[in-house]
C-alpha cells in the first residue's frame, strides 16, 4: 500500500457523517424521538457525547422546543424525528417555526430509496407535506451528497429571512458509507439574500424622519432576529420618537422606556393604536403589517402618511401597504447606516411639532387603557401576571401558550431586553408553551424560565413533564385557569350572542395532582392575596418544577380589542361595555 493510499479518510456511514455535520455546525441539543427510519442515526449518538440528546415525548414538543430553543439563543434549533408519523406530529412545530421566521434544521427519516412511493410502512412524502410551510426542504438519496445538504440547510436556515429547513433521509442513505468531507462555506447561485440596505433609499428614510411632524417607529421581530436590539434603542432615544412593539417584538426596544407605548394591534394599548393610526412619518423595521397588527388595511390607509419599512424579505414590503421608502436588507446593518446618517442631525427635527405630539400621545395615554378591577375578590389574571413581573424583576424567560393569557402576558409583563418572550405568534400555536419554556431552559440553564399558559392550551402538549422530570427542568408553570377556552369564549361573546359552543373545559383534570404524578410540585391558588406568596416559594424552588394553578376570572376578557374587520382605532375599550 503506497503512502498516498495510507491517507485518504476511511469511509463511514451516513448516520455518523449526519453527526460530524452537527458537530461541525456546534450544534449543542437535539430534540427528537426515534423511530425505525432513524435507528442508524440514533445509534451514532449513542457512541458518541458531543451533540446531546434530548428525549421528547411527542414529535410535535420536539420541534417547538427546537424552534424555541434557537428563539431564545440565536443558534439554528435542531430536531430529529422519524418517517410518517413522526413528520406529520412534527409538521405543527415546524409550520409554527415558518410562521415566525425561526432557524431550525429537522432531520426527518424516510424509508428507503427503493421503497419511496410504494406505500412502505410509515412511508410520507415529507417533501410534499412540508412544502407549504418550510423555507427549503431537501430529500437527500445518495449519501455522497448528505455532507453538503447538511451546509447548505444550515446555510439557508439562518440566513437571509430565517426559517426552518427540512432534510429527509432514507434509512438505507444513513446506512450507506463514503469519505466525510464537510465544506468550509456554501455558495449557492440561486440563493444570495440581500443584506446590505440601499445607501440612496437610507439617505432618503433619514430625510423623511428629520422632516416628521408625527413621527412613529413600529418595530417586529425582525429586530430580534437580527439582533438590532441595540441599535433601535439608540435611533430611537436619538430621535425623541415614540415607539411600538409588535407581539412578536417585544423586548426589542425597553417596555418600561417613556418613550414606549406598548404593544399594538388587536389587543395593543390605545395610545400605540392611536400613534400609529394618525402618525405623518412611520418607520417600519424587521415588521410586515399583518392582520393582527393594522386591521384592515383600507381603514389603515385611510389617514395619509410616509412610510420608510425595512425588511430582510423583499416579498414583506408593500405586500399589504404600500410604502414610501423600501430598504430591503439586515436590520442591524440597515440601522447602523440610519444611525450614521442621522448622528448629530438630532437639531434639524422640529422641536415644537413633536412636543405637540407628544402631548396628544399623553393624552391618549391617559385613557389607562390596561386598567382592571384590583379590588376584586377573584383572582384577575392581570394580576396574576403583574406579580410574576414583580418576584422575578422582570428578568425571567416566559415562554407563552396562545389565548388570553398571552395576551395578558404580553400587556403586563414589561420586557426590556430581547428573546426573553417566547410565543407562538403566526400561527398561534396551542401547546407550545410547555416545550418551548423546555427549549429556553436548555439554551439558558441558569435562566429563571417561566410557562404561562391556559388550561386548553395546557393540556395540548402536557406529555412533555415528563420530559421535565427526566432532565430535572426547573420551570415555573403559571397556569390562568378559567375553566374555558378564553379567547374563543371571549369572542363567542362578543360576536356569537353568548352561545359557547364548544368552549367550555368541563372535564379537567385536577391540575396539582397531575403534576404530582409526574414527581413535580403542584400548587393551587384561589385567592388573590394568596398569588404573590405562592409565586415567590416557588420561584425560591430552584431546582423543581412547580405547576401554580390560580383560579381565575371566568368572566375576564382582553381590552383593548379591534374587531376582526376593523380599523386600528376602532377598540373596544372595557369602560364601554
Amino acid at each position: 500500500m503506497d503512502r498516498a493510499t495510507k491517507l485518504v479518510a476511511p469511509e463511514i456511514s451516513g448516520a455518523e457523517i449526519l453527526i460530524r455535520c452537527l458537530e461541525a455546525e456546534g450544534v449543542e441539543y437535539v430534540f427528537g424521538y426515534p423511530g425505525g427510519a432513524v435507528l442508524f442515526i440514533y445509534d451514532e449518538l449513542f457512541k458518541q457525547d458531543k451533540v446531546k440528546h434530548v428525549l421528547v415525548r411527542h414529535e410535535q414538543g420536539a420541534a417547538h422546543a427546537a424552534d424555541a430553543y434557537s428563539r431564545a439563543s440565536d443558534k439554528v434549533g435542531v430536531c430529529l424525528v422519524t418517517s410518517g408519523p413522526g413528520v406529520t406530529n412534527a409538521l405543527t412545530g415546524i409550520a409554527t417555526a415558518y410562521m415566525d421566521s425561526i432557524p431550525m434544521v429537522v432531520i426527518t427519516g424516510q424509508v428507503p430509496t427503493h421503497a419511496i412511493g410504494q406505500d412502505a410502512f410509515q412511508e410520507v412524502d415529507a417533501v410534499g407535506v412540508t412544502r407549504p410551510c418550510v423555507k427549503h426542504n431537501f430529500l437527500v438519496k445518495d449519501v455522497r451528497d448528505l455532507a453538503l445538504t447538511i451546509k447548505k440547510a444550515f446555510h439557508i436556515a439562518r440566513s437571509g429571512r430565517p426559517g426552518p429547513v427540512v432534510v429527509d433521509v432514507p434509512k438505507d442513505v444513513t446506512g450507506a458509507r463514503c469519505r466525510f468531507e464537510y465544506p468550509d462555506a456554501v455558495v449557492m447561485r440561486s440563493y444570495n439574500p440581500t443584506v446590505k440596505g440601499h445607501p440612496g433609499q437610507i439617505k432618503k428614510a433619514a430625510q423623511l424622519l428629520l422632516e416628521a411632524k408625527r413621527p412613529m417607529v413600529y418595530t417586529g421581530g425582525g429586530v430580534i432576529l437580527s439582533d438590532a436590539a441595540a441599535q433601535l434603542t439608540k435611533l430611537v432615544k436619538l430621535l425623541g420618537f415614540p415607539c411600538t412593539n409588535t407581539l412578536m417584538g417585544l423586548g426589542g426596544y425597553p417596555a418600561t422606556d417613556a418613550q414606549h407605548l406598548g404593544m399594538l394591534g388587536m389587543h395593543g394599548t390605545y395610545q400605540a393604536n392611536m400613534a400609529m393610526q394618525h402618525c405623518d412619518v412611520l418607520l417600519a423595521v424587521g415588521a410586515r403589517f399583518d392582520d393582527r397588527v393594522i386591521g384592515n388595511p383600507a381603514h389603515f390607509g385611510s389617514v395619509p402618511r410616509r412610510i420608510v419599512h425595512v425588511d430582510i424579505d423583499p416579498s414583506s414590503i408593500s405586500k399589504r401597504v404600500k410604502v414610501d421608502v423600501p430598504i430591503v436588507g439586515n436590520v442591524r446593518e440597515v440601522l447602523d447606516e440610519l444611525l450614521k446618517l442621522l448622528d448629530g442631525q438630532a437639531g434639524k427635527l422640529d422641536q415644537r411639532a413633536l412636543k405637540a405630539w407628544w402631548t396628544q400621545i399623553e393624552q391618549w395615554r391617559s385613557k389607562d387603557c390596561l386598567r382592571y378591577d384590583r379590588a376584586s375578590a377573584i383572582i384577575k389574571p392581570q394580576f396574576v401576571i403583574e406579580k410574576l413581573y414583580e418576584v422575578t424583576g422582570g428578568d425571567a424567560i416566559v415562554a407563552s401558550d396562545v389565548g388570553q393569557h398571552q395576551m395578558w402576558a404580553a400587556q403586563f409583563y414589561k420586557f426590556d431586553r430581547p428573546r426573553r418572550w417566547i410565543n407562538s405568534g403566526g400561527l398561534g400555536t396551542m401547546g407550545f408553551g410547555l416545550p418551548a419554556a423546555m427549549g429556553a431552559q436548555f439554551a439558558h440553564p441558569g435562566a429563571t424560565v417561566a410557562c404561562v399558559t391556559g388550561e386548553a392550551s395546557f393540556m395540548m402538549c402536557m406529555q412533555e413533564l415528563s420530559t421535565c422530570k427526566q432532565y430535572r427542568l426547573p420551570i415555573k408553570i403559571v397556569n390562568l385557569n378559567n375553566r374555558y377556552m378564553g379567547m374563543v369564549r371571549q369572542w363567542q361573546q362578543f360576536f356569537h350572542g353568548n352561545r359557547y359552543s364548544q368552549s367550555y373545559m368541563d372535564a379537567l383534570p385536577d391540575f396539582v395532582k397531575l403534576a404530582e404524578s409526574f414527581g413535580h410540585v403542584g400548587v393551587r391558588v384561589e385567592k388573590p392575596a394568596d398569588v404573590e406568596p405562592a409565586l415567590r416559594e416557588a420561584f425560591g424552588r430552584r431546582q423543581d418544577l412547580v405547576f401554580l394553578d390560580f383560579l381565575t376570572d371566568q368572566s375576564e376578557n382582553v381590552y383593548p380589542m379591534v374587531p376582526g374587520g376593523k380599523g386600528i382605532s376602532e377598540m373596544i375599550l372595557a369602560e364601554e361595555l
